[in-house]
């Protein structure tokens, strides 16, 4: 069969699927441009591939009649959460349906006396905490977006408090998820450990909707602290930055969250969020704990960024004070865009073991100073997980070439180092050309055999992750 042929027949049988949703979901499915685009990478420099059209689950049954009307007719089927992801999750490049699932967004049931909750995957984590607040209790991942803990978990996100409270894969206890051909499995039981077969949990969180769609999340929570205090502490170079990082995590301080802030993210932070920190590489710090460790963190912590030639050291002690830092911080992605107007946004993020942080950041800058490129480093350093924000003139063809060269030149010195393509964002389809180097082969053909065991048809998510 020609291209021709191939492509008439995969048109025909997404018009025959889109029928068949149409009449059972009625007006909860839209094939209207708008909405299709909008369910597709609208954030980064990847173009934006829209699906067929948009289906809005509103219970399990709905994902399961959805992926058996796929399947028949071999249609992708593509797991919709906020639309917040970096690499190319959401789209469509084989086109298909997008499944939206944010009006599953039920707090099922919450466990107090075992720090644990039942969640469906449309919760945003913000949402979650507002449930949780009056408990005591909160939901410590912390990605800055306003995401859905179903794509929080299907990309293994992570966030500022990483370093104290651990990722996504960390804090799943079970799922349930709709497979390929329309059954649902659980995971796992509400028990904090197991030793009962294969970790079916760790397989599916990461795994960014190849291998089924999540359709519930047992998730661990943590008490609300007695005292946080959170503090800014400038530095004279980004080297002697991470070097206090470093420091404070081999020296056992429990810091809850520590940012890295270049100079150039500083200035562009400034002046969107309005704040007046010294134009210098800097670190946002956090301490949660009792009234006196939190002090004494602070003091310690303290004592070792002076080592290293950093100060004042500055604290934020009133709530409102440190909610507008930290929101400063999370606005970081938008305060960039101002320094290269109508330039497109390349956030990108690689992995270091701790012991190269300092080397990888310093290196990273020096590509950027030398290839004369607009590209704030901000970074969750505390684990190591560091991020640029390329700007790129989009109409540049050397601009274009210009960036993809730096990227590359990142992640190979990441690898080199011992360290990941992707300490968060997730592969998507940006970071598939890395997977190799980074796995080898044979690992790859493991990962490929899983994918082909539970959707043999290649309908779930497809053109993400495998190269």
């Amino acid at each position: 069969m020609g291209e021709r042929a191939r492509e008439a027949v995969a048109d025909a049988a997404v018009r025959e699927a889109i029928a068949s949703l149409s009449s059972h979901f009625g007006e909860r499915l839209s094939i209207g441009r708008a909405l299709r685009e909008q369910h597709a990478n609208t954030i980064t420099w990847l173009d934006n591939e829209a699906p067929d059209a948009v289906v809005f689950a509103e219970s399990v049954e709905d994902v399961q009649f959805v992926v058996r009307t796929c399947a028949r007719h071999g249609v992708p089927v593509i797991a919709f959460g906020t639309g917040s992801s970096l690499e190319g999750q959401i789209n469509a490049p084989d086109g298909g349906i997008s499944l939206d699932m944010s009006r599953m967004n039920r707090v099922l049931s919450v466990h107090p006396e075992d720090l644990d909750c039942v969640v469906e995957p449309g919760v945003t984590r913000k949402q979650l905490n507002e449930h949780l607040r009056d408990a005591g209790l909160f939901f410590p991942i912390d990605p800055g977006a306003d995401a859905s803990l179903g794509g929080m978990a299907s990309t293994r996100a992570s966030g500022t408090n990483a370093v104290r409270y651990g990722t996504m894969k960390d804090n799943v206890v079970a799922l349930t998820a709709v497979l390929a051909n329309g059954e649902v499995i659980t995971t796992a039981r509400r028990a904090k450990k197991s030793a009962a077969g294969y970790d079916l949990t760790r397989l599916f969180v990461g795994a960014e909707g190849t291998l089924g769609i999540i359709t519930s999340l047992t998730l661990k929570l943590s008490g609300i602290p007695e005292a946080i205090s959170a503090g800014v502490c400038a530095f004279p170079t980004i080297r002697a930055a991470c070097d206090a990082v470093i420091l404070t995590i081999q020296s056992g301080l429990p810091v809850a969250r520590i940012e890295l802030l270049d100079e150039v993210q500083v200035r562009a932070c400034n002046a969107y969020s309005k704040l007046d920190l010294a134009e210098k590489p800097t670190l946002f710090v956090e301490f949660h704990g009792t009234q006196a460790s939190v002090h004494e963190q602070a003091e310690r912590f303290g004592e070792i960024a002076t080592d290293f030639g950093g100060g004042p050291f500055i604290w934020e002690t009133r709530p409102e004070d440190r909610t507008k830092l930290w929101q400063a911080r999370h606005d970081a992605y938008w305060a960039c865009l101002p320094l290269k107007p109508g330039a497109k946004a390349l956030a990108t993020d690689v992995c270091v073991p701790l012991s190269r942080l300092a080397d990888c950041v310093d290196e990273t800058k020096r590509d950027i100073e030398e290839m004369g490129m607009i590209a704030p480093i901000v970074g969750h350093v505390g684990d190591g997980n560091f991020h640029t924000v390329t700007l790129v003139d989009m109409d540049d063809p050397h601009d274009v070439a210009k960036a993809k060269d730096f990227i590359s030149r990142m992640v190979k010195r990441s690898l080199a180092m011992g360290g990941t393509a992707t300490g968060e964002h997730g592969v998507g389809q940006g970071k598939r050309k890395y997977m190799e180097a980074e796995h080898g082969a044979a690992t790859l053909d493991a990962m490929r055999a899983i994918k082909a065991a539970l959707d043999p048809l290649n309908i779930m998510n497809p053109g993400k992750i495998l190269p």
